[in-house]
């Protein structure tokens, strides 16, 4: 089979523009594999901070979008080629992998996971978000009966409801203020819905637990206003999540609270799977794929009904416009690499 040496991928250019230009790409070497893309997964809250600059000068986000920047991180495909000494995979195989918005994409065999029988390539490419969230809960350590309020339920807080569903909380209250969102959320999970902002829910929140609040808070959001009011809502000894970066991390601080209730924060990025020396060591990230596919497999979860736009990635601009300006309006939005 003849491959090419040439593909098509998204690329921001500047700011706030988007453009799907010409890049190279290469045969596999030993050890590698080269996967044609059917469905590569937007990730609404970094890749727009990204796309629009939200950012502030001197942080991390300023010294990685250099351009023309390469995004994306959530890829579906099916193999083509292989190198030698690959027998994990062979051409026609399905897989994912956290290369960027490509039709096509080559890389180590280690760098792809394997998508079950059952599970569309588009829900695939789920996958990256998926254990973003999981790095977050497994390091909160639930006990059964918990209070947990989930603040924020874009593409990352709908996954948190699901996933804390599945560790047993007594009241699981999820707050946004649009209502497709608490739609979302209480069909997945979700015990209890609070139609408002972090500013004015505190109220109903605090009357669900009966006066108690929140064992547990997950800051889903990436805005950084949020930081401050989310640790009103916990009880004494409480933790606060944060999963979803912020691009102007100047603007969270701290309040009385963190010390007169000795709370804990908790961070969480993709990158910081657990340690080899710790009781968790076991949910490594392919680990941590294979348990959300067994999820969507077994009906546990759903990110099916989540996916509300495809675009051709011809259409990357006005994706991306979509998803800055009107992010209220999308859930799951993709590229559909067919349409090229």
């Amino acid at each position: 089979m003849s491959l090419p040496s040439k593909t098509a991928q998204v690329f921001f250019t500047a700011k706030e523009q988007a453009e799907l230009r010409e890049a190279p790409v290469a045969a596999p070497k030993e050890g590698e594999v080269f996967v044609r893309s059917t469905w590569t997964l937007i990730s609404t809250g970094t890749e727009t901070i990204c796309y629009g600059r939200r950012f502030d000068p001197g942080t991390h986000w300023e010294n990685w979008v250099k351009y023309p920047f390469a995004t994306g991180y959530s890829q579906a495909g099916v193999v083509e080629a292989v190198g030698a000494g690959v027998t994990a995979y062979k051409p026609g195989d399905r897989v994912c992998s956290i290369h960027g918005h490509a039709l096509h994409v080559c890389g180590p065999a280690n760098t792809f996971y394997p998508i079950p029988e059952g599970i569309s390539e588009r829900d695939a490419a789920w996958f990256t978000l998926s254990y973003i969230v999981q790095n977050g809960i497994r390091r909160a350590h639930h006990e059964l009966g918990e209070d947990v309020v989930v603040i924020g339920l874009g593409p990352l807080g709908q996954l948190a409801v699901q996933f804390v569903k599945q560790l047993g909380p007594r009241r699981l209250i999820a707050l946004d203020p649009i209502q497709k969102r608490l739609d979302w959320a209480k069909k997945f999970g979700a015990t209890h819905v609070l139609g408002m902002s972090v500013d004015e829910a505190l109220p109903q929140a605090q009357a669900l637990t009966g006066g108690r609040l929140a064992d547990a808070v997950y800051d889903m959001t990436g805005n950084d206003k949020v930081f401050a009011r989310a640790l009103d809502y916990l009880r004494k000894l409480g933790k606060l999540v944060l999963i979803g970066d912020t691009g102007t991390p100047a603007g969270q601080h701290l309040t009385g609270a963190l010390i007169t209730k000795s709370l804990q924060v908790i961070a969480s990025h993709a990158t910081n799977t657990p340690p080899q020396d710790t009781p968790w060591a076991h949910w490594t990230r392919e680990n941590m794929i294979q348990l959300f596919f067994e999820y969507l497999k077994s009906g546990r979860m759903n990110v099916g009904e989540l996916n509300t736009h495809a675009f051709s990635p011809a259409q990357a601009q006005e994706a991306y416009q979509l998803v800055l300006h009107k992010r209220a309006e999308t859930m799951g939005v993709h590229f559909d690499w067919s349409k090229l």
